[in-house]
């Protein structure tokens, strides 16, 4: 039999010794402070050791409490991934992810593959659509929209950045940034943004920054209603575009696209939702928790 402290005691430890705080603690387990102060001098009395340096503030750990952290924490760790593991896999239907086509195809699809390794036996379906997918109706269980306004719930993911890039296929091997006259020279493609948002990634709004006369502003040659197009229309050559570093980041570190000018468009932000009172709680909270690791990792070479 294992000779184990309770698991309140070591979930506490584990909190305040991640937070340097009771009181943040406190907040995560959804106790009082005392009550996570009271935990502490009991797995310390069991221990036999201090585990915190209580004065003078900020709480500190012990030697031996930064002994122990790492044990804890990765155990609980491991404990919270295998129990995330099962609760997928006895999902007798899928987790239903809604998103927009292009970060569909061009972010979440490539990283699909990683998320089954570590959950062979779940099922994802992707709805890919720039409309909303209202999660209220059951329509779908994990959101990732794309707007410039926190929807109320979410948490943010992240945000993108657009470039002005191009494929060697139509630049060559050079990787200098560009004049804006040089760029120009080049067809333009274009993504169609709604006619009334100012703030679209747009080349008009390029041109605006880069400070480009208004008679010396060529019209885009290719305009496509989905971005994804767009890109593809990019990396195969056949013009510069203004493009999410989000959406292009494996060929961005991989060399299949360059930036072509220091001049980059704020672009808007990733944010994912879910509903609190879904059956399939567990199995949503897993696939969100890895979603946002995969959102923090730089972009690997496509």
């Amino acid at each position: 039999m294992r000779a184990l402290p309770p698991l309140n005691q070591l979930r506490a430890f584990e909190a305040c010794a991640r937070h340097l705080s009771f009181g943040r603690a406190a907040e995560e387990i959804g106790v009082t402070a005392t009550a996570v102060s009271h935990q502490i001098r009991l797995l310390e009395l069991y221990i036999g050791l201090h585990l915190f340096r209580r004065r003078p503030r900020p709480v500190a750990l012990t030697e031996d409490g930064a002994r122990l952290f790492p044990v804890v924490r990765d155990a609980l760790d491991r404990m919270a991934a295998g129990v995330a593991e099962l609760s997928v896999r006895k999902g007798a239907s899928p987790l239903r992810v809604t998103t927009t086509n292009a970060f569909a195809l061009r972010w979440l699809a490539p990283r699909l593959p990683l998320w089954r390794e570590r959950h062979p036996g779940a099922r994802i379906h992707v709805i890919g659509t720039d409309a909303i997918v209202p999660l209220a109706a059951g329509e779908a269980d994990i959101a990732i929209r794309y707007c410039r306004r926190a929807p109320a719930g979410s948490d943010l993911l992240m945000r993108d950045r657009f470039h002005v890039v191009a494929s060697p296929r139509l630049i060559g091997a050079r990787r200098s940034r560009l004049k804006p006259d040089e760029i120009l020279a080049f067809p333009l493609i274009e993504a169609g943004w709604p006619p009334g948002d100012l703030e679209a990634p747009t080349w008009a709004r390029w041109m605006d920054r880069a400070k480009i006369p208004i008679h010396q502003r060529p019209e885009p040659a290719l305009v496509f209603h989905e971005e994804a197009h767009a890109i593809d229309a990019v990396l195969s050559g056949q013009g510069v575009g203004i493009c999410s570093d989000v959406l292009v980041g494996a060929e961005l570190a991989s060399g299949g696209l360059a930036v072509l000018s220091s001049v980059a468009l704020p672009g808007l932000a990733f944010h994912v939702l879910y509903r609190g009172d879904s059956p399939k709680i567990d199995a949503i909270r897993a696939f969100v928790d890895w979603t946002k690791a995969m959102a923090r990792q730089p972009p690997a070479a496509g």
